[in-house]
């Protein structure tokens, strides 16, 4: 997330959630208490960037000469934040638990944390950003052949990291020939 501070952009990374709460989209999430950035998105724009895939493409994979590049995606959210009062917040964590834990053999869930660990909602603030405006962009070699197309395909895969690994099959995945 990415606010602005006296003239300076400030930036976190962090967990979000994505919400239909009536008829709007939201993006919520919630800071470290200790994080000053929290202090700075009241009733502010906010934009929210999330990565997806991306690697390295060398140009030796192409049948002719040409420049290596960069395949990623990528999408931009903007819209107007608000802080969460404690009961939203609570709500939210409630949310994010069930997401994350419900799967599991024990899972830990607000509804059964004892009062004391409840307290521990005091160290973090929660917001939620009303989506206005979505910006997504993509490049995935879709400009490329069919035989530039699976060479980066195949390229790719050869690599052996994991963001290469997941471009390789999000570029499977739509592949058109």
């Amino acid at each position: 997330m990415v606010t602005v501070h006296n003239g300076r952009p400030v930036a976190t990374h962090l967990p979000f959630q994505f919400r239909r709460i009536g008829e709007e989209w939201f993006v919520t999430g919630h800071f470290a208490k200790a994080n000053p950035q929290w202090k700075t998105i009241d009733e502010q724009e906010v934009l929210i960037m999330i990565q997806g895939p991306h690697a390295y493409v060398s140009a030796s994979w192409y049948t002719h000469e040409n420049v290596s590049t960069w395949n990623y995606q990528a999408v931009h959210l903007y819209g107007q934040a608000k802080l969460m009062d404690e009961n939203e917040l609570e709500e939210e964590l409630a949310l994010l638990m069930r997401k994350y834990e419900q799967h599991r053999e024990n899972p830990v869930l607000w509804e059964n944390l004892s009062e004391d660990t409840k307290k521990q909602i005091n160290g973090v603030v929660g917001f939620k950003v009303r989506v206005d405006e979505i910006q997504a962009a993509y490049k995935l070699s879709q400009n490329r052949n069919s035989t530039d197309y699976k060479n980066i395909i195949d390229g790719l895969r050869g690599e052996g990291g994991a963001e290469s690994d997941r471009m390789a099959a999000l570029m499977e995945a739509k592949r058109t020939d």
